[in-house]
């Protein structure tokens, strides 16, 4: 297989239990992230640890692999399902994408983007990031930034607005200098994948609660490509609503 995608899905989330399962425009989310997934590639998978969506799944005609419980992201519930994907196609992965589950409107160009970065045999694991437009906050912690250098990789994550732009305003920060939201879509090589779940919490990973700081510590290069697209996350059973009165639902 050159690309398998997974979709890691839990029910028991603090801020919204039974997400995955929630009715958006007439369908769960986790259909909506399944079919915009499968217009893109050939082999989809949700991986989740409770029946009530296994069953959802099946319901639809998608494919699911049940994981264990115990997983503390998704990342290392990705693994556990690539691993048991391979033994039941008897073929390894070259690629891992791994879907977020609660982005029901994910852009199938965006999937795409994300491919295209493994055009290149240096890329190690890919992502994608999202210029700020003005008038858009910055400094909202619950969107991760980004900075790249001029290769095209991550030199640094955070919650906090970066660069800081010194002797100016904050109001004209966006002005003065290009500003990119993290968009938590990510691609591995297969060995790359393994590595990173591997690894143990970094100083700056839990200083910032950002995963992928724990990957950017131990050296591993992250190419960062960047989309036109916004993403429309849901965390929160108000986001909904929210995406409602925008009419993006």
């Amino acid at each position: 297989m050159k690309f398998l995608a997974i979709i890691p899905a839990r029910y028991a989330s603090v801020r919204f239990p039974g997400k995955p399962l929630a009715d958006i425009g007439g369908k769960t989310m986790i259909q909506r992230v399944y079919e915009r997934s499968r217009t893109v590639f050939d082999h989809v998978y949700v991986a989740t640890d409770d029946n009530r969506i296994s069953s959802a799944v099946e319901g639809f005609g998608g494919k699911v692999i049940m994981t264990s419980p115990d997983h503390k992201n998704g990342t290392s519930r990705a693994l556990e399902a690539m691993y048991k994907i391979e033994e039941i196609k008897g073929k390894k992965a070259e690629i891992v994408i791994n879907i977020q589950g609660d982005e029901p409107f994910i852009e199938p160009q965006q999937l795409k983007e994300l491919i295209a970065c493994f055009e290149s045999e240096k890329t190690q694991i890919a992502t994608l990031a999202k210029r700020f437009a003005h008038g858009e906050d910055i400094f909202c912690p619950n969107t991760p930034k980004v900075v790249m250098g001029r290769d095209g990789t991550a030199l640094y994550f955070s919650r906090s607005p970066i660069p800081y732009v010194r002797d100016s305003e904050r109001e004209e920060w966006v002005s003065r200098t290009p500003f990119f939201g993290h968009v938590g879509l990510y691609g591995y090589k297969r060995d790359i994948l393994i590595k990173v779940v591997s690894l143990k919490p970094t100083t700056l990973e839990m200083a910032e609660n950002l995963e992928q700081l724990r990957w950017l510590e131990n050296g591993i290069k992250i190419t960062v490509a960047e989309t036109g697209f916004t993403s429309h996350s849901i965390d929160t059973p108000f986001d909904i609503e929210l995406l409602k009165s925008k009419g993006v639902i």
